[in-house]
């Protein structure tokens, strides 16, 4: 059987991790799909020889993207530019041309894969993008197939290395966020312009992914509720830490009575479950099915080989489906495009969690009541009181608390009453909590 031929655009650190693994790994690879796979023409604007393996194999090398998609030869396109454009124009370019796709672009995805989904439906062909989510983690086939038999309840995932890295520093050693930052940036952890990390925009591309696939609803990214790290103070880490707890940026999709939860924000995650002790770079996801009850992926969520082992792996299944008949394929996001559910996406007011507030208060007997009352008429029970000693000379001491699950409608209505209270300075710190039982 003739081999398949690849077109492969980008060959960066994913791109050249791709080629790399492809190459050294091809025997076992061609076992598995039952025919060789081989990247024969490929694109990129500038890319390092003396980190990949195997440039001789492919037979031609192109600046021009538009060229290898628009070549014959070529039956699947990998796309690994990354961004939304030109990666879209690509993408449809090649499901126009009758090419299957497979995408590590989470962003692309996340904002545009309705669209292309649509599109390659009526073509009959895939679009795969297992690498998209939490690099060489299968979190999506896991989800897709190997939990198709269950109700999707919940899914909590950090989703973020550079994040993730960063608040394990600041527990782990003291130290601030911005000095962390830094350093996530000279080891490569965190780009030159940092926001898609901090501000949690890339792990909202990643679960918007997650919670189309658990619930079968339509990519929604505008509607995931989005908020970074970039406020935790050291103190919030070593306040958590003393209660018991761990702060993560965490992805969380819910399926509720009234719709879905998506939701990206710092999280106090008790530090007895196994995802409060994933630390460094690394990725972890939690699903809990209603037959499976909870399990938890852990790997490398970036990286050239862990996201390249991804990006294989839909080659390959790609590979195995292509004399498959279309309408019998796995569905792109795992429910039957006519059965997507229209259940709306919960507003963030309209969100149940618990809560770590932080507040400078002044050291004089009566404040407490005051805050106690607010949060009591707001329907608010108070879980836990941390109040801590005076600094020398200081007239204000913070005070931390631990509520019980409440709609955030109504916290906010107590921390703006809060914040008006002449006994307590500046803002309340808040921290959303979940407990993940």
């Amino acid at each position: 059987m003739k081999p398949v031929k690849v077109g492969l655009l980008g060959m960066g650190t994913v791109g050249s991790g791709t080629i790399n693994v492809l190459n050294r790994n091809a025997e076992e690879i061609a076992r598995r799909a039952g025919r060789e796979i081989r990247i024969s023409h490929a694109a990129a604007k500038e890319y390092n020889p003396d980190k990949i393996h195997g440039l001789d194999k492919i037979d031609k090398i192109t600046d021009d993207a538009f060229e290898v998609v628009n070549d014959p030869d070529v039956a699947i396109i990998i796309e690994l530019i990354g961004g939304y454009s030109p990666a879209l124009e690509l993408v449809l370019k090649a499901i126009d041309n009758g090419k299957h796709v497979v995408t590590a672009n989470k962003a692309l995805i996340a904002k545009h894969g309705n669209e292309i989904f649509a599109a390659a439906q009526k073509k009959g062909l895939m679009v795969a993008f297992e690498a998209a989510v939490a690099g060489g983690i299968p979190i999506i086939k896991a989800i897709r197939e190997g939990l198709a038999a269950n109700q999707i309840l919940w899914v909590a995932g950090i989703i973020n290395g550079t994040s993730n890295f960063i608040l394990t520093e600041m527990r782990d050693k003291g130290r601030d966020f911005g000095d962390v930052l830094k350093e996530a940036q000279t080891l490569g952890y965190a780009e030159a312009d940092p926001t898609f990390d901090v501000e949690g925009i890339d792990a909202a591309h990643k679960l918007t992914i997650l919670g189309a696939i658990a619930f079968g609803i339509p990519l929604q990214f505008e509607k995931t509720y989005t908020e970074g790290i970039t406020k935790i103070e050291q103190q919030d880490v070593a306040y958590a830490g003393e209660l018991g707890y761990r702060i993560k940026l965490l992805g969380i999709a819910r399926k509720t009575d009234k719709g879905i939860e998506l939701r990206v924000h710092p999280t106090l995650i008790p530090e007895r479950r196994l995802i409060a002790n994933v630390d460094g770079v690394m990725n972890a996801v939690v699903v809990k099915g209603d037959a499976v009850g909870p399990t938890l992926y852990y790997g490398a969520g970036a990286g050239s080989e862990p996201t390249a082992s991804a990006v294989i792996a839909d080659l390959v299944d790609v590979v195995r489906a292509l004399t498959s008949d279309p309408e019998n394929r796995v569905p792109h996001l795992a429910f039957q495009p006519h059965k997507l559910s229209r259940m709306p996406i919960l507003p963030m007011e309209e969100v149940e969690t618990a809560y770590y507030l932080r507040m400078q208060a002044i050291d004089r007997p009566g404040v407490l009541a005051d805050v106690t009352r607010i949060l009591g008429d707001a329907g608010i029970s108070i879980e836990a009181i941390l109040q801590k000693e005076p600094a020398e000379g200081a007239s204000h001491v913070p005070v931390i608390f631990l509520t019980q699950r409440v709609q955030e409608k109504f916290m906010n209505k107590a921390i703006k009453q809060i914040e008006k209270l002449d006994s307590i300075d500046g803002k309340v710190m808040r921290i959303r909590l979940e407990t993940l039982a």
